[in-house]
């Protein structure tokens, strides 16, 4: 079940990623596997791919065309 595990972790490559930065979290997912969902929920707080982030980064985007185009009027 632990290699299973660990090829699917290999397949995504930002889960990889964070794991090698965050290797308490290789202990944990031995003692329970169930943990991998939260494990993903951290990677994406992290490396901001939440819908929230996403969100706030579109709004930003059409700031700053906004910005533009009243610069350019």
């Amino acid at each position: 079940m632990i290699n299973e595990l660990m090829f699917n972790i290999k397949q995504d490559h930002m889960l990889y990623n964070y794991l090698k930065y965050h290797s308490y979290w290789y202990t944990r997912l031995i003692l329970d596997e169930s943990l991998l969902k939260e494990m993903i929920e951290e990677m994406k707080k992290e490396y901001k791919l939440t819908s929230v982030d996403k969100l706030k980064e579109l709004n930003n985007k059409l700031e700053l065309i906004s910005s533009f185009l009243e610069v350019l009027s």
